[in-house]
């Protein structure tokens, strides 16, 4: 029996360079003040953002082959997108059509649609609520008559997609237009990442392929390239806590000089540390197919606490500021607390990674 290669949780430096163009693109284009007043709006999502993401950089093509239009690129190299929207909080639909809705495309052979996917000519979303983990009951519609009924809720980004990847009752994973459905936003406690109710009644669609295999092989990748998003949050909550407070003076001396907050800070960065080698691992797993549940398991199992732990470290170490709006904090305290419950609970997959390892709960 061969040994497995070793995983490759260092930064390549085409992936380096990428995260270079990415983060430069974010500075010109996603400024928090900027995001904040988005949220504030009747329109969440920055389309011109997510127009410059995919024309100028082919970014919601990464994980599409190139005779279909894409860039051929893997989930290290989407991982690294990941992590600098994560730093931004940027209110694109990366995730949801560029990952989640594209591996269940993939998975379903359907090579009409990923070209639209490829070009950010079609935004998809995977119709199942953003809390739905790997390998759990996915909610469906009834097919009757050759058209589909039902009601699906909690889908992450609908409002802004052109296409929906229905699962229905006959095992079967349909192509919806948007525009036939009736998307109702509800409310969401991440503004930049904005969830609503889809009504089907008597739309048609086209089946693409079987949904259980698709949907699992989508909400997988979710989950371990959500890990990436969430250590970007993570990292971006430290460096602007250690700035802030290399900046604020009391008692005519810096804030961060104080060896109790020195503790907290080294703490949250060996905690980030501990993600980042995670999510790395999630991410090569992905590309490798190397015991690929167990690294997305492990990497959901702690992302969660880590980045929600940041943004509430963020959130007291910067004072009176970090309570008011127009600080970006609550921004990522609340995509921090919606990510954790996202593609599954920690416990979730504790409980997942335990059954993979012959370790099932009492």
């Amino acid at each position: 029996m061969s040994a497995q290669p070793e995983p490759a949780l260092l930064y390549s430096e085409e992936e380096e360079a990428l995260r270079a163009a990415v983060r430069d693109l974010l500075t010109d284009h996603c400024d928090p003040a900027g995001v904040i007043a988005r949220t504030e709006s009747a329109a969440p999502h920055d389309v011109p953002l997510w127009k410059a993401l995919s024309d100028s950089m082919g970014l919601a093509g990464l994980l599409i082959p190139e005779e279909l239009g894409g860039q051929g690129a893997t989930h290290r190299e989407t991982a690294v997108v990941l992590e600098e929207l994560g730093r931004a909080v940027a209110p694109v639909p990366y995730l949801t059509s560029a990952v989640v809705a594209t591996e269940a495309l993939l998975a379903c052979g359907a090579d009409d649609l990923l070209p639209e996917l490829a070009s950010a000519a079609t935004v998809a979303a995977l119709a199942v609520g953003l809390h739905v983990a790997p390998g759990g009951t996915v909610p469906h519609v009834r097919l009757e008559g050759g058209l589909l009924h039902g009601e699906l809720s909690g889908i992450a980004d609908a409002s802004i997609a052109d296409l929906l990847l229905v699962p229905a009752d006959d095992g079967g994973l349909y192509a919806v237009r948007a525009a036939d459905a009736t998307v109702t936003p509800q409310v969401s406690l991440d503004l930049t990442r904005p969830v609503a109710r889809v009504t089907l009644d008597g739309t048609s669609g086209r089946r693409i392929g079987d949904a259980a295999p698709a949907v699992r092989r989508a909400l997988r990748a979710g989950a371990g390239l959500l890990a990436s998003e969430q250590l970007g949050l993570a990292d971006w909550l430290l460096t602007e806590t250690v700035r802030y407070l290399k900046e604020r003076k009391q008692f005519n001396r810096q804030v961060g000089g104080f060896q109790a907050l020195k503790h907290r800070l080294a703490r949250l960065w060996l905690e980030i540390a501990g993600l980042r080698a995670a999510a790395r691992n999630a991410a090569d797993a992905l590309t490798t197919g190397a015991d690929t549940d167990v690294a997305v398991a492990v990497a959901q199992a702690y992302a969660a606490q880590v980045t929600v732990h940041a943004a509430e470290e963020a959130l007291q170490l910067h004072g009176g500021i970090g309570m008011t709006w127009e600080h970006p904090v609550h921004l990522y305290l609340k995509r921090a607390k919606a990510d954790s419950i996202a593609y599954g609970t920690a416990g979730t997959h504790r409980e997942a990674l335990a059954e993979s390892v012959h370790l099932p709960a009492p």
